[in-house]
């Protein structure tokens, strides 16, 4: 359909004319209207003032905005300068608000969460871990949402997103209004201020390159390809994370992503053992170095000890958020881990479908043929803290993970380690469980995968550890030969309870009929609520323990990328060509999620907008930021109607 064009002053007029008319008189309003530095389109009208906002986009022309080409060209640098200009309307909204605190989201939920870099022009951060939102209130007085403008602008992450694209020729920033109203009768003046007077001065202030700090854009842009740079190095080192020497890891709180008071904390220092230097693209600091120095943390098995309150547990949750780049000034900006680390949890009551755990449980109780069959195709609508643990391993396995994160908090005893006197009381013959601390050599060296674990209370990993690293009084200390020394002097007495090598874990085979998106009499009900939760057709969907899905944005994406996936992935012609090995008629999970990635790189995250698909030319997926195949991955996997092609 095409969409109707006119200009400001017949936006001024329509606006006159339907003031005081029902809500749904805003319609007349929906289509493109030219403005001198910028074009407007009005692309959704919500249905009542209560209802979720209207969608508009506002596109300026490069001449107009005139940003440096080099902060925009095509890669890093352009994911990087979006990511900037977002959180620059974003405090171009909070200045329109006047002394009104910004509105971080549509729910409470998500106002909580607000948080982020607001692109170097003074807008300050909120906390919270992500935002679905960021905005603020303009344009005076009204019922509901009115006069409220909302950014999907992200928190302490710079993600790959919807909110601002840029183009060759425009800048594009999508953005969600409160239409004015008394009750449900329109206030056309009210509406005519916001739109042709207020978004003017949003343009003015946050997308024009004269009006914003060009020198704070630069030092965003290029913090963010030095991190992206170090994170290509890791492989080149054989590293899986590098932490740099003053970085600043503790958090303000438990409830939020801001970095700790600097007076406060203490920031981090690598042991001279341990110690890297890396080469950046673009200098730092006032000395304008262009090498960093901090700790590797090498392939292989990496065990982070101390104790309690000493840090353990703050570097490894720096690790596990920092496979995406930070903002500048949040303390981890060089804290840079590997892309193919997962955070891996025991998960009571999860459902798990069909998943190859027997490297790790090689039977369950009863026919032991049956038992081990079981196994090698596991399923549960209520896994075991051990059995989930398994399964959330195998799976990110199965996805290509070549590191995991893990931490004796959120682990299952049973599963990490069984001590000599438990050996002696429980036989093997009736413990199906293989620890993980005689696995996790096999998987670095027959696999090639690494571990990254945090240990406070059992020695019996100093043995298998290739570098040991106590956190004592929030600084790192390389303990490893001491470690060594320790575990030879000292013999646990406990036997290795592996009963055959470890093997590749089995793919899974989805099968598109498991993924029902319609509910009642709606064809199709797919949304999220906040970061944790989507609700998928007929069910609702707990990613809580997703411990790297950061953003609700994240989520969003993710219930539609696997609508996506199960109407035009899974056995479509893009999978088959990217497949490897004989072609099936059902694809594995791997190559779908692979087939998705290529798809959101040629295409970008607007393939997510179904309503745009349908459409045509309205396109507005302005709230979608970009997960990793893993979490994507772990969102299927939770699916309680998921079902697999039968192994063969």
């Amino acid at each position: 359909m095409e969409t109707p064009v006119a200009d400001a002053h017949v936006l001024t007029e329509t606006l006159n004319r339907i003031d005081g008319r029902g809500y749904k008189s805003y319609s007349e309003i929906r289509g493109r209207f030219d403005f001198d530095r910028f074009t407007l389109f009005v692309d959704h009208i919500q249905g009542d003032p209560f209802a979720a906002p209207s969608k508009l986009r506002i596109r300026v022309p490069a001449r107009e905005a005139e940003l440096p080409g080099d902060l925009t060209a095509p890669g890093i640098r352009r994911m990087a300068s979006a990511d900037f200009l977002a959180r620059s309307v974003r405090t171009a909204i909070a200045e329109l608000a006047g002394s009104r605190r910004a509105r971080g989201s549509h729910d409470a939920a998500e106002r909580d969460r607000a948080g982020g870099h607001d692109g170097g022009r003074g807008g300050g951060r909120g906390g919270g871990r992500g935002s679905g939102h960021g905005g603020g209130r303009a344009g005076g007085r009204g019922s509901g949402k009115s006069g409220q403008i909302f950014i999907d602008a992200g928190g302490q992450e710079v993600l790959e997103r919807t909110a601002v694209l840029i183009d060759p020729d425009w800048i594009e920033a999508r953005i969600e209004l409160g239409l004015p109203a008394a009750g449900r009768r329109i206030l056309g003046r009210e509406a005519s201020v916001l739109l042709v007077e207020q978004l003017p001065r949003l343009v003015e202030t946050g997308l024009l390159g004269k009006n914003l700090s060009l020198d704070a854009m630069r030092a965003f842009v290029e913090c963010v390809e030095n991190q992206e740079s170090i994170r290509r190095h890791l492989e080149k080192i054989d590293c899986v994370a590098f932490v740099a020497d003053g970085s600043l890891l503790p958090r303000a709180s438990g409830a939020s992503e801001l970095p700790m008071a600097d007076a406060q904390a203490i920031r981090f220092r690598s042991p001279e053992s341990q110690a890297v230097e890396i080469e950046i693209p673009n200098p730092i600091g006032e000395a304008r170095t262009r090498s960093l120095r901090g700790m590797g943390i090498r392939r292989g098995i990496t065990l982070i000890v101390g104790g309690g309150y000493h840090g353990k547990s703050t570097l490894l949750r720096a690790l596990e958020t920092c496979v995406y780049p930070h903002v500048p000034g949040d303390g981890r900006e060089y804290v840079v881990a590997a892309p193919d680390l997962v955070k891996i949890r025991a998960e009571d009551g999860r459902s798990v479908s069909g998943v190859d755990i027997h490297g790790f449980i090689d039977r369950l109780p009863g026919n032991a043929q049956d038992g081990r069959h079981r196994t090698r195709a596991f399923s549960s609508p209520d896994a075991s803290g051990s059995t989930s643990q398994a399964a959330n391993i195998a799976e990110a396995l199965e996805l290509g993970a070549r590191g995991l994160l893990l931490d004796e908090d959120t682990s299952a005893t049973n599963f990490m380690v069984r001590d000599a006197r438990m050996q002696r009381l429980v036989h093997r013959d009736h413990e199906p469980i293989t620890p993980f601390v005689d696995r996790i050599r096999e998987l670095h060296e027959r696999l090639g995968v690494s571990t990254v674990l945090v240990m406070g209370g059992c020695g019996d990993y100093f043995g298998v550890a290739d570098t040991v690293i106590m956190m004592r009084d929030y600084q790192a200390q390389d303990v490893t030969q001491e470690a060594h020394r320790i575990a030879n002097e000292n013999e646990s007495g406990r036997l290795p309870e592996t009963t055959g090598a470890l093997e590749p874990v089995a793919p899974r085979r989805p099968l598109a009929s498991s993924f029902v998106a319609s509910r009642g009499r709606r064809q199709e009900s797919i949304s999220a609520r906040g970061r944790e939760l989507i609700l998928y057709g007929e069910e609702s969907l707990d990613l809580r323990h997703l411990a790297q899905l950061v953003d609700p944005s994240q989520t969003r994406a993710i219930a539609q990328a696997i609508r996506l996936a199960s109407q035009g992935l899974m056995g479509g012609a893009r999978v088959e060509e990217r497949s490897r090995g004989p072609e099936k008629s059902v694809p594995t999970l791997a190559a779908v999620l692979e087939a998705l990635d290529a798809l959101f790189d040629d295409e970008g995250l607007d393939v997510l907008d179904r309503h745009g698909t349908e459409r045509g030319t309205e396109r507005h997926p302005g709230n979608f930021a970009r997960p990793r195949r893993y979490e994507v991955g772990g969102a299927i996997n939770r699916m309680r109607s998921l079902r697999v092609q039968p192994s063969e």
